[in-house]
């Protein structure tokens, strides 16, 4: 147990392990509280301002209690890493079950959707933000907003789960094995790869900057703004314009 837990945790994870001591269930619970902390920051940055990091909080809660009860200390993988696994899914699942997303903010999402590809059909090219809101009638920050907030609409959907009854985990639990490609996997993996860095080279220098530091540093936009010496909302400005225009090339691509 010694290689999945840190060695200050030991006495209290074979208490826990040994005889489910309340006591030192509190304390694992306190010592994993800041991955709850550092999913709901991750995935509040994408959610509009009506829902609540308490709420967020909550579900994430609930996520961390799942994996103490569930977690297996004889198989080779970190609680940190399941539990990550536990805490997102209760997240997006208790969104999922909440529907977050106002029909108003739905429906406002799906005419952007329809102008945007009328446009393109019309103009045959890519199109801006600021197009599609002179189209609408709209702000282009109303715009940016809307597209970032469908977007992770789309993430949810994606994320759905798949399972037919209790017991079984749905697709955001699962672990893949991706030491072992197979060949076709792994050609697969490189030309996606190369395909996307293909696009993400046609943003600007800044749109690039958020991106990488968003996803990849898995920085918050908080963050990225102290980085950048620019404002949390302008942040998030970029970020909504750099994923309209990665989903107008990944369109234009297939």
């Amino acid at each position: 147990m010694s290689q999945m837990v840190a060695s200050d945790d030991q006495v209290y994870w074979q208490q826990w392990i040994d005889s489910r001591d309340s006591h030192a269930g509190d304390v694992l619970i306190r010592r994993y509280m800041p991955l709850v902390a550092y999913h709901v920051q991750r995935i509040a940055a994408g959610l509009p301002k009506s829902v609540r990091s308490d709420d967020l909080k909550s579900f994430g809660m609930m996520g961390l209690y799942d994996a103490l009860e569930k977690f297996d200390p004889s198989r080779d993988l970190k609680f940190d890493t399941y539990a990550s696994f536990r805490v997102r899914g209760a997240i997006l699942d208790g969104l999922r079950k909440e529907d977050w997303l106002p029909r108003s903010l739905r429906d406002k999402a799906k005419k952007i959707e329809l102008a945007s590809q009328q446009l393109e059909q019309k103009l045959m090219r890519n199109i801006t933000t600021k197009e599609i809101a002179n189209e609408l009638g709209l702000s282009e920050e109303d715009v940016l907003n809307t597209i970032n907030e469908g977007f992770f609409a789309n993430v949810l959907s994606m994320d759905e789960q798949h399972s037919d009854g209790e017991g079984k985990e749905g697709l955001e639990f699962t672990i893949k094995d991706t030491a072992t490609l197979t060949p076709e996997d792994d050609l697969l993996k490189k030309e996606q790869f190369s395909q996307l860095v293909n696009v993400i080279k046609q943003l600007n220098e800044n749109e690039q900057m958020v991106v990488s530091l968003f996803y990849q540093e898995e920085l918050t936009l908080t963050e990225i703004g102290q980085v950048m010496n620019l404002s949390t909302s302008r942040i998030s400005q970029i970020h909504s314009k750099a994923l309209f225009k990665l989903k107008q090339f990944l369109e234009n691509a297939y």
